[in-house]
């Protein structure tokens, strides 16, 4: 699912990108990111984003992720338009595991993308 005019890429895509250099960012919710995510990703919730927005580097690209894809399509359009280049992954963290991509917990372990 593409959502509107915003870069995108697939899970698989964003997991090369990221392990070449860019920066995964977990734009979830707490309770989200506490049940599963990717073991690299940063985690800035989106409703924290403009408190926080001097920890993203702006040297690197930024793979933006979420649940589905809807919210990180929003923050990438946002970081794009403010100067940084940012990608969306299609299909959110829903993908990422769809595509075995590891996901963990807060304590470590196998986590399930909530």
């Amino acid at each position: 699912m593409s959502f509107g005019s915003v870069p995108d890429m697939t899970a698989a895509a964003a997991s090369a990108a990221v392990d070449a250099g860019a920066l995964l960012l977990d734009v979830r919710e707490d309770f989200e990111w506490e049940r599963g995510h990717a073991p690299q990703a940063l985690h800035i919730a989106m409703s924290e984003l403009g408190q926080r927005v001097e920890e993203l580097p702006t040297d690197r690209t930024i793979v933006c992720v979420c649940h589905i894809g809807g919210r990180s399509a929003m923050v990438v359009d946002a970081l794009n338009r403010s100067g940084w280049q940012a990608v969306n992954v299609l299909g959110g963290m829903e993908a990422w595991a769809a595509a075995g991509l590891p996901v963990i917990d807060d304590a470590g372990q196998p986590g399930v993308v909530a």
